[in-house]
Protein backbone atom coordinates (compact mmCIF):
# COMPACT_ATOMS: atom_id res chain seq x y z
CA UNK A 1 0.00 0.00 0.00
CA UNK A 2 1.03 3.42 -0.45
CA UNK A 3 0.83 6.16 1.28
CA UNK A 4 -0.23 9.99 0.16
CA UNK A 5 0.19 12.83 3.01
CA UNK A 6 -2.21 15.98 2.18
CA UNK A 7 -1.00 19.05 4.30
CA UNK A 8 -3.71 21.76 4.07
CA UNK A 9 -6.16 23.49 5.91
CA UNK A 10 -9.96 24.37 5.67
CA UNK A 11 -10.60 23.74 2.16
CA UNK A 12 -9.55 20.54 2.35
CA UNK A 13 -10.80 19.87 5.69
CA UNK A 14 -14.11 20.06 3.77
CA UNK A 15 -15.56 23.21 6.11
CA UNK A 16 -19.09 23.51 4.54
CA UNK A 17 -19.26 26.74 3.43
CA UNK A 18 -21.41 29.77 5.28
CA UNK A 19 -21.20 26.95 8.56
CA UNK A 20 -19.02 25.20 10.86
CA UNK A 21 -19.22 21.46 9.39
CA UNK A 22 -17.67 19.29 7.31
CA UNK A 23 -18.25 17.07 4.80
CA UNK A 24 -17.94 13.55 5.04
CA UNK A 25 -14.80 11.93 4.14
CA UNK A 26 -16.52 10.66 0.63
CA UNK A 27 -17.48 14.26 -0.41
CA UNK A 28 -14.12 15.46 0.31
CA UNK A 29 -11.50 16.15 -2.72
CA UNK A 30 -8.85 13.66 -0.69
CA UNK A 31 -11.40 11.42 0.14
CA UNK A 32 -12.77 11.11 -3.41
CA UNK A 33 -9.28 10.78 -4.93
CA UNK A 34 -8.30 8.20 -2.44
CA UNK A 35 -11.57 5.99 -3.43
CA UNK A 36 -10.95 6.47 -6.97
CA UNK A 37 -7.19 5.87 -7.59
CA UNK A 38 -7.84 2.49 -5.21
CA UNK A 39 -10.75 1.87 -8.04
CA UNK A 40 -8.30 1.78 -10.52
CA UNK A 41 -6.14 -0.45 -9.09
CA UNK A 42 -3.57 1.42 -7.00
CA UNK A 43 -4.14 0.74 -3.50
CA UNK A 44 -3.19 3.72 -1.63
CA UNK A 45 -4.38 5.50 1.26
CA UNK A 46 -4.57 9.30 1.83
CA UNK A 47 -3.72 10.84 5.33
CA UNK A 48 -5.47 14.29 5.76
CA UNK A 49 -3.30 16.76 8.16
CA UNK A 50 -5.50 19.38 7.55
CA UNK A 51 -6.14 22.12 9.97
CA UNK A 52 -8.59 25.05 9.83
CA UNK A 53 -6.86 28.27 9.33
CA UNK A 54 -3.73 26.96 8.70
CA UNK A 55 -0.86 29.46 7.25
CA UNK A 56 2.06 28.53 5.80
CA UNK A 57 5.03 30.23 7.60
CA UNK A 58 2.71 32.85 9.86
CA UNK A 59 0.96 32.93 13.08
CA UNK A 60 -2.81 33.38 13.69
CA UNK A 61 -2.86 36.44 15.81
CA UNK A 62 -6.20 35.62 17.24
CA UNK A 63 -6.03 31.26 17.74
CA UNK A 64 -2.42 29.43 18.08
CA UNK A 65 -1.15 27.02 16.20
CA UNK A 66 -1.71 27.87 12.48
CA UNK A 67 1.98 28.30 11.77
CA UNK A 68 1.95 25.36 9.25
CA UNK A 69 5.79 25.42 9.48
CA UNK A 70 5.40 24.25 13.47
CA UNK A 71 6.25 20.75 13.78
CA UNK A 72 6.05 20.01 9.80
CA UNK A 73 9.36 17.63 9.40
CA UNK A 74 7.90 15.52 12.93
CA UNK A 75 4.76 15.08 10.98
CA UNK A 76 6.91 13.56 7.98
CA UNK A 77 8.37 11.45 10.46
CA UNK A 78 5.50 10.19 12.37
CA UNK A 79 3.44 9.38 8.94
CA UNK A 80 6.54 8.10 7.09
CA UNK A 81 7.25 6.24 4.97
CA UNK A 82 5.30 7.93 2.36
CA UNK A 83 4.81 7.77 -1.57
CA UNK A 84 3.90 11.26 -2.35
CA UNK A 85 3.09 14.90 -0.42
CA UNK A 86 0.33 17.24 -1.29
CA UNK A 87 0.63 20.79 -0.09
CA UNK A 88 -2.65 22.66 -0.48
CA UNK A 89 -1.92 26.14 1.46
CA UNK A 90 -2.04 29.42 1.23
CA UNK A 91 -5.26 30.95 1.39
CA UNK A 92 -5.07 32.13 4.64
CA UNK A 93 -2.10 33.74 4.43
CA UNK A 94 -4.44 36.37 2.63
CA UNK A 95 -6.58 36.88 5.65
CA UNK A 96 -7.13 40.60 7.00
CA UNK A 97 -4.57 40.28 9.93
CA UNK A 98 -1.53 39.76 7.20
CA UNK A 99 -0.88 42.39 4.75
CA UNK A 100 0.79 39.41 2.24
CA UNK A 101 1.02 39.15 -1.28
CA UNK A 102 0.82 36.37 -4.09
CA UNK A 103 4.69 36.15 -3.97
CA UNK A 104 4.96 36.12 -0.39
CA UNK A 105 2.56 33.18 0.09
CA UNK A 106 4.93 31.17 -2.65
CA UNK A 107 7.87 31.54 -0.51
CA UNK A 108 6.17 30.63 2.50
CA UNK A 109 4.95 27.28 0.42
CA UNK A 110 8.32 26.82 -0.87
CA UNK A 111 9.43 26.79 2.81
CA UNK A 112 7.27 24.09 3.66
CA UNK A 113 8.86 22.37 0.76
CA UNK A 114 12.56 22.57 2.27
CA UNK A 115 11.21 22.18 5.79
CA UNK A 116 9.37 18.58 4.43
CA UNK A 117 12.88 17.98 2.89
CA UNK A 118 14.54 18.34 6.29
CA UNK A 119 12.36 15.81 8.22
CA UNK A 120 14.02 13.65 10.22
CA UNK A 121 13.17 10.22 8.47
CA UNK A 122 14.69 6.30 9.29
CA UNK A 123 17.28 5.28 7.51
CA UNK A 124 16.50 3.86 4.35
CA UNK A 125 13.16 6.07 3.65
CA UNK A 126 13.23 8.46 1.43
CA UNK A 127 11.36 11.97 1.09
CA UNK A 128 8.72 11.26 -1.66
CA UNK A 129 7.44 13.47 -4.77
CA UNK A 130 6.07 16.49 -3.82
CA UNK A 131 2.98 18.06 -5.59
CA UNK A 132 2.31 21.68 -5.30
CA UNK A 133 -1.66 22.27 -5.56
CA UNK A 134 -2.56 26.55 -5.51
CA UNK A 135 -5.78 26.79 -3.98
CA UNK A 136 -8.92 28.30 -5.92
CA UNK A 137 -8.65 31.96 -6.16
CA UNK A 138 -10.71 34.14 -3.38
CA UNK A 139 -13.89 35.88 -4.49
CA UNK A 140 -15.83 38.40 -2.92
CA UNK A 141 -15.36 36.84 0.53
CA UNK A 142 -18.59 37.27 2.45
CA UNK A 143 -20.43 36.70 5.71
CA UNK A 144 -20.23 37.49 9.28
CA UNK A 145 -17.29 35.77 10.06
CA UNK A 146 -15.03 35.22 6.43
CA UNK A 147 -16.13 38.46 5.18
CA UNK A 148 -14.27 40.56 7.72
CA UNK A 149 -11.14 37.52 8.26
CA UNK A 150 -10.61 37.78 4.43
CA UNK A 151 -10.93 41.75 3.61
CA UNK A 152 -9.08 43.00 0.86
CA UNK A 153 -7.89 39.28 0.44
CA UNK A 154 -9.18 39.02 -3.25
CA UNK A 155 -6.95 41.95 -4.42
CA UNK A 156 -3.83 40.31 -2.37
CA UNK A 157 -3.77 36.64 -3.70
CA UNK A 158 -4.00 38.03 -7.67
CA UNK A 159 -1.36 35.74 -8.85
CA UNK A 160 -1.11 32.97 -6.44
CA UNK A 161 -1.46 30.28 -9.00
CA UNK A 162 1.74 31.97 -11.22
CA UNK A 163 3.63 32.16 -8.39
CA UNK A 164 3.44 28.48 -6.83
CA UNK A 165 3.92 27.52 -10.62
CA UNK A 166 7.16 29.90 -10.58
CA UNK A 167 8.15 28.39 -7.43
CA UNK A 168 7.20 24.69 -7.71
CA UNK A 169 9.82 24.37 -10.65
CA UNK A 170 12.58 26.51 -8.67
CA UNK A 171 12.14 24.07 -5.49
CA UNK A 172 11.78 21.15 -8.06
CA UNK A 173 8.06 20.07 -7.33
CA UNK A 174 5.17 18.86 -9.71
CA UNK A 175 2.22 21.50 -9.44
CA UNK A 176 -1.76 21.55 -10.10
CA UNK A 177 -3.80 24.55 -10.11
CA UNK A 178 -7.05 23.98 -8.65
CA UNK A 179 -8.81 27.33 -10.24
CA UNK A 180 -8.37 25.24 -13.22
CA UNK A 181 -10.80 22.75 -12.13
CA UNK A 182 -13.01 24.07 -9.22
CA UNK A 183 -14.19 27.18 -8.23
CA UNK A 184 -14.78 28.96 -4.40
CA UNK A 185 -18.22 28.66 -2.99
CA UNK A 186 -20.70 31.81 -3.94
CA UNK A 187 -21.55 31.59 -0.45
CA UNK A 188 -18.61 32.46 1.56
CA UNK A 189 -15.87 33.22 -1.68
CA UNK A 190 -13.29 31.17 0.56
CA UNK A 191 -14.42 27.82 0.40
CA UNK A 192 -15.42 24.65 -1.97
CA UNK A 193 -18.97 23.46 -2.10
CA UNK A 194 -19.32 19.52 -2.37
CA UNK A 195 -19.17 19.74 -6.53
CA UNK A 196 -16.13 21.42 -6.37
CA UNK A 197 -14.62 18.88 -4.56
CA UNK A 198 -15.95 16.76 -6.14
CA UNK A 199 -13.95 17.90 -9.41
CA UNK A 200 -10.68 18.65 -7.76
CA UNK A 201 -10.39 15.16 -6.48
CA UNK A 202 -11.82 13.78 -9.73
CA UNK A 203 -8.65 15.64 -11.49
CA UNK A 204 -6.45 15.06 -9.69
CA UNK A 205 -6.77 10.63 -10.01
CA UNK A 206 -4.11 11.23 -13.30
CA UNK A 207 -1.19 13.41 -12.07
CA UNK A 208 -1.76 11.93 -8.69
CA UNK A 209 -1.33 7.95 -10.17
CA UNK A 210 1.43 9.31 -12.44
CA UNK A 211 3.50 10.21 -9.47
CA UNK A 212 2.67 7.25 -7.49
CA UNK A 213 3.87 5.70 -10.27
CA UNK A 214 6.83 7.51 -10.41
CA UNK A 215 7.68 7.08 -6.56
CA UNK A 216 7.49 3.39 -7.32
CA UNK A 217 10.02 3.12 -9.81
CA UNK A 218 12.34 4.97 -7.78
Amino acid sequence: MQSIFIYGDSLTWGIVPGTRRRLPLAQRWAGILESRLNAAGRNVRVIEDCLNGRRTVWEDPYKAGRNGLIGLPQRIEVNSPLALIIVMLGTNDFQSSHQNNAWQSAQGVATLVRAIRSAPIEPGMTIPPILILAPPAIKDPKGANVGPKFAGAEERCAGMAAACRQMAADENCAFFDASAVARVSVIDGVHLDADQHERLGLALVEPVAALLGQAAAG
